[in-house]
């Protein structure tokens, strides 16, 4: 029958504060890692457009609108509702392929792993 070992209060807690000490470590370097990550993601563009191309939208990896551009031929026909829905939905599709290249970082960040769940609580973390 094999024995077990006890260990002292002094023991388990230095053993504790030693786990604690390793896991605050990692998520330093997580941290580091998500920072840099962020910045390559400011860098990244996404496009969406409305129309034909009339309205189009930039956003950056971030979801972060960066650049409008309406074709003049949109302000002659007079119709605001229709421009206004056109820019929310060039802003849309930009957002969703921004999305995508987020996700696809954060995969490359941890491996593969998905974490588009945690994307929301790491951004909240890191501003």
């Amino acid at each position: 029958m094999e024995a077990h070992k006890t260990f002292s209060l002094e023991e388990y807690t230095l053993g504790k504060m030693f786990e604690l000490g390793s896991l605050m470590k990692q998520a330093r370097e997580f941290g580091g890692h998500v920072h840099e990550m962020n910045a390559k993601l400011r860098e990244l563009r996404a496009e969406g457009s409305a129309a034909g191309g009339l309205v189009t939208v930039s956003v950056n990896g971030l979801q972060e609108l960066v650049a409008c551009k309406i074709d003049p031929c949109m302000f002659q026909q007079g119709d605001a509702e229709l421009l206004e829905e056109l820019i929310v939905t060039a802003a849309n599709d930009a957002i969703e392929e921004a999305r995508t290249q987020q996700a696809e970082s954060m995969k490359a960040l941890t491996g593969n792993m998905d974490m588009s769940g945690l994307t929301g609580i790491i951004e909240k973390l890191t501003k």
